[in-house]
């Protein structure tokens, strides 16, 4: 085997590793700036030329890529989901049995998942949804299979390992997971006016705190009665 094939072939190898990661690059762009101009202007309104323009790449590498503007919202919407997905699921790892003090722990994981919910992006996808969920009921289900339902199904995981351990007492994990997302999400569409008032840590501390004290309250390990 000669050097100058091995100098060729590694040659060819780098160069379509080059090309793939600009692929997935100019992919990436053209969905970060579909869900920007998706939020800002409505589907309807929303042109792939500006799409296209957002993203830096030509019209026709925006079709390349994602076909039509149909396929185009959906793709925007899950990769959207990924990423909600890979914050909370942050959040929710800190929950441990391994912890001394459970309240700070939880207290802590309930600031991060409240920081995840108001964060810019997470409201605006919300309220996408909520302007296209009538034309297109699936995007709902994109969310809570790529998301909403594993983030739920992670945190019931911790909750049921926390009461094995006997920090805990949740006969049913996934709705013990479901009220504690209640508890603290509950008032935050009021408390931001649906994500147009900023929240300080101190109020969302404050917010995590009260939802800490009433779950506690519910799932606290079960004092046995002495004779």
């Amino acid at each position: 085997m000669s050097l100058g094939w091995w100098t060729a072939s590694y040659a060819e190898d780098m160069h379509q590793a080059v090309a793939a990661r600009g692929r997935i690059d100019k992919r990436q762009a053209i969905l970060d700036a579909a869900f920007t101009v998706f939020a800002r202007a409505g589907y309807a309104q929303a042109g792939v030329d500006v799409i296209a323009a957002e993203a830096g790449v030509a019209k026709a590498t925006v079709y390349s890529h994602f076909g039509d503007k149909e396929n185009l919202l959906r793709e925007a919407v899950a990769a959207s989901a990924d990423q909600a997905l890979a914050d909370n699921l942050a959040a929710v790892d800190r929950l441990t049995d391994r912890g001394t003090d459970l309240r700070a722990t939880l207290e802590g994981v309930g600031l991060r998942l409240l920081q995840c919910y108001c964060d810019d992006r997470s409201w605006a996808l919300r309220r996408l949804l909520s302007a296209e969920i009538n034309q297109f009921p699936d995007l709902l289900d994109i969310i809570h299979t790529r998301a909403a339902d594993r983030i739920t199904e992670t945190l019931a995981d911790r909750l049921a390992r926390l009461t094995v351990a006997g920090h805990l007492h949740t006969p049913d994990p996934l709705l013990a997971a479901e009220q504690f997302f209640a508890l603290l999400c509950g008032p935050m569409d009021r408390r931001t006016r649906l994500g147009t008032r900023h929240l300080p840590d101190t109020e969302l501390r404050a917010l995590s705190r009260a939802a800490v004290d009433t779950f506690l309250q519910a799932f606290a390990p079960k004092r046995t009665e002495t004779t």
